[in-house]
């Protein structure tokens, strides 16, 4: 059992993480109670990651303003040093610690290294057949919860309640045309989620999901998407749609295929949402490279001990936690965030011992 403020009696041991979302964030308070002196990195204008973006969080809509509110508190109130617009340029072994070179030009020595670098949204525009970035009313999962934020009103359209909203399920994700052929494991429950909220907000707008199948593995995902279907008349439709087009009055034409029924289907929507699935973070890449350490075959942190250590790097004293290690809800996020840290907290202590 670690002990509170263990490391202050020794030599002061300094702990980089990088990335400041929910996953960094966890795992620097953890050391920070811990009595471990951390130095938090993050590329933004502020902390938070993708939390930032998402109006309400599934399974029970609870404000996501409130949650990333909370989560900052407590990293006001235990004082750890937080560099926002920050982007870390490199990582470099150095004797027995790490190199953290800043794109400002500055360079600082670590005992230990948390990469929590997340991920990014997938491109939709690289699904050409959609329309994403051509037509106005095409948006992502992302782009809706903006949209949400406003009480719904990002929805109208000319003033007036949308008719019909369509959602496309998978798009960058299980798809071997653009290379990623894993889930992005949240995509189905968000889709169910806001076809909630977008009934919540206009009863009377008819909501389609469509899907190639769902995935709801999650504690409360399965009754979210009955209260969908029983409470509020969410339809869902097995099928692939095959193309989007824009019809004279800023409208969108879908064309799919309803696998269950064998037959094809048209519908015209007022806004068609991208159901965007996880990539991951572009310096994931090059860290690897630089660092040797291991990724999978989509491109995330790959740990050589992933069922019993997974924060656990080829590096020794580099650590992952988070998404950029694979797709992660938030409550995974933190749960691996403080994993982590007790990982280094670990390593710390040895790395103390050896050094007496």
């Amino acid at each position: 059992m670690y002990q509170h403020n263990r490391y202050q009696k020794g030599k002061p041991q300094q702990v980089a993480v990088v990335g400041a979302g929910v996953a960094g964030l966890s795992a620097a308070l953890t050391l920070k109670k811990q009595g471990v002196g951390v130095v938090v990195f993050e590329k933004d204008e502020s902390p938070g990651g993708h939390l930032q973006q998402w109006h309400a969080l599934f399974p029970d809509r609870e404000p996501a303003a409130g949650v990333l509110d909370l989560l900052k508190q407590e990293v006001s109130e235990q004082k750890i040093s937080l560099r926002t617009q920050t982007e870390v340029a490199a990582v470099t072994p150095s004797g027995d610690k790490f190199r953290i070179e800043t794109s400002q030009g500055e360079q600082n020595e670590f005992d230990a290294v948390l990469l929590a670098t997340g991920f990014q949204l997938f491109d939709a525009a690289r699904k050409e057949e959609y329309g994403y970035g051509i037509y106005q009313r095409v948006i992502t999962s992302a782009g809706l919860e903006q949209r949400l934020g406003h009480g719904g009103t990002g929805l109208t359209v000319n003033g007036r309640p949308p008719h019909r909203v369509a959602f496309v399920h998978c798009v960058g994700s299980r798809d071997e045309k653009v290379g990623n052929h894993y889930c992005s494991k949240v995509c189905c429950v968000t889709g169910v989620k806001q076809a909630i909220t977008i009934k919540e907000h206009f009863p009377q707008c008819e909501v389609l999901n469509f899907y190639m199948d769902l995935r709801m593995f999650g504690t409360g995902y399965e009754e979210l998407y009955r209260e969908a279907q029983e409470k509020w008349g969410v339809m869902f439709i097995r099928g692939r749609v095959s193309e989007a087009s824009q019809m004279y009055d800023g409208t969108i034409q879908l064309k799919a295929e309803d696998t269950l029924m064998g037959r094809p289907v048209r519908a015209t929507v007022d806004w068609l949402v991208l159901l965007v699935g996880m990539e991951p973070e572009k310096r994931a890449q090059l860290w690897a490279r630089s660092l040797g350490l291991r990724t999978g075959q989509a491109g995330f942190f790959s740990s050589p001990e992933k069922f019993l250590h997974p924060s656990l790097t080829t590096v020794n004293g580099v650590f992952t936690a988070g998404a950029c290690t694979g797709p992660a809800s938030i409550p995974e996020s933190v749960s691996q965030g403080r994993a982590a840290a007790i990982s280094v907290l670990e390593f710390l202590a040895k790395k103390d011992e050896a050094g007496k």
